[in-house]
């Protein structure tokens, strides 16, 4: 959410923003409502200092002058009504426009329609390092090609007896998936690398709760724009009475993490809140029917660890916590020694709320392509207004704090890369070395 006095002095700004950001908003429409809801709060105040003065005033009139003046009041206070009845209503139309308000890009994010015009920042595997796409060619950063035909990470997970998609789907439903034998250890392994990881550079760590308010999507951005992607729990007690408070089921646990310092002024002494949350994630994924339907890599149930900051209003230090984040999961990636890319999401495909947001993709040999495995994302204020998350400064002035999340590993996904990426001619698969020690062994044969 954008403070509505920067929307009215910068509407050219915010009217890029919507058309670079593809987001259906009329801003004329927004600023139409804007204009009238001040003059209705400045009429029903009008109403209440009259009203106010004459209970005043009242005691010292002559009857006749009372009961005129009653029938004065009488008259205002049915207008008084009328104008705080056409306020409600003006007022949430426009606090639903306002959920729709874009975030100013940075300037370093590409302009751009979806996802086809996001620009690649760099490139890692083991053998090159960091190579600079405007470097090189770019054919010669493409991961080594395998000397055998590489297989996928299904038909790896059925050679090997990992995962079962078949009983996943008769037992779950459309994308439903069992994970099997070592999978499983290697699945629970990397969730706790993961926190380890994170622990180690000064996270707090928290177990998040997967079923949510509405308050928390409304206040994280998730909602309104993203509401057909999060499932809703329904139940006999919430059927029963529409004044039941809705239950929801979290797609990431960003929104419970910022959502834990919601209506709270924090001191400065207290930021950077450096915080982390584990937890099943829940998509329906109702975009994307038609959309790697094959295998693990969009599933509907899965588990994630996440990473989330909150700074200071500051957008240099907003930037620096940005590129803090990247790096490590980029740390992580390159631990577990697989190949990735960087890219530079562009306008149309970042998000209404975001600032600046990169994506890490993970190179999947059974894709013959990347594949996104990390998202790192700086909102700025944005999401920090809609949650009332503040702080007061040094000088005393209380501010909204700038918020930023990242992935730090979601499973399924990244084990689509393991697989793929350590199978070895024979049909077995290493173990990377970071989590042999949860796996117990440092390959997975077939079984016997």
């Amino acid at each position: 959410m954008l403070d509505i006095k920067f929307i009215r002095d910068n509407a050219d700004i915010v009217k890029k923003a919507i058309t670079d950001k593809r987001v259906d908003l009329d801003l004329d429409a927004l600023l139409d409502l804007d204009a009238q809801r001040r003059n209705l709060l400045s009429e029903t105040e009008t109403f209440q200092a009259t009203k106010n003065a004459f209970s005043k005033e009242i005691t010292n009139l002559s009857e006749e002058d009372k009961k005129a003046k009653l029938l004065e009041m009488q008259e205002m206070d049915k207008h008084h009504t009328e104008a705080n009845e056409k306020l409600r209503a003006i007022e949430s139309d426009f606090n639903n426009l306002m959920l729709l308000v874009p975030n100013i890009p940075s300037p370093e994010s590409p302009i751009g329609k979806d996802d086809t015009e996001n620009v690649p920042w760099g490139y890692w595997s083991e053998a090159t390092g960091h190579v600079d796409p405007k470097d090189t060619d770019k054919v010669a950063i493409v991961p080594p090609v395998f000397t055998f035909d590489v297989k996928d990470h299904m038909a790896l997970g059925k050679d090997l007896d990992l995962i079962d998609v078949e009983r996943g789907t008769e037992v779950s439903g459309f994308r439903g998936y069992f994970l099997k034998n070592e999978l499983v250890l290697m699945h629970q392994g990397l969730m706790f690398y993961a926190m380890e990881k994170l622990r180690s550079k000064g996270f707090t760590i928290m177990q998040t709760p997967t079923l949510l308010r509405e308050f928390a999507l409304m206040g994280s951005g998730h909602f309104p724009a993203g509401r057909g992607e999060i499932y809703q729990v329904a139940n006999a007690a919430n059927l029963e009475s529409e004044d039941k408070e809705k239950q929801l089921l979290a797609g990431t646990s960003e929104p419970a993490l910022i959502g834990y310092y919601a209506n709270q002024i924090l001191d400065e002494s207290q930021l950077p809140i450096q915080v982390s949350g584990i937890s099943a994630c829940y998509r329906s994924e109702v975009g994307s029917y038609g959309k790697d339907t094959k295998g693990l890599y969009r599933v509907k149930e899965f588990l994630k660890v996440e990473q989330a900051i909150i700074c200071k209003a500051d957008v240099n230090e907003g930037e620096a916590w940005l590129e803090k984040l990247r790096a490590i999961s980029e740390e992580i990636l390159q631990e577990l020694k697989l190949p990735y890319r960087i890219l530079n999401i562009c306008t149309g495909d970042m998000g209404a709320g975001k600032y600046k947001m990169y994506d890490l993709e993970t190179w999947m040999p059974g894709r013959g392509s990347y594949g996104e495995t990390h998202s790192d994302s700086n909102f700025t204020d944005w999401q920090a207004r809609r949650l009332n998350i503040r702080y007061k400064d040094a000088a005393g002035k209380t501010q909204f704090a700038y918020t930023l999340n990242n992935t730090a590993v979601a499973c399924p996904r990244i084990l689509i890369a393991i697989l793929e990426n350590y199978q070895q001619q024979d049909g077995s698969v290493k173990v990377p070395e970071v989590l042999q020690k949860y796996v117990g062994t440092d390959r997975i044969v077939k079984k016997v």
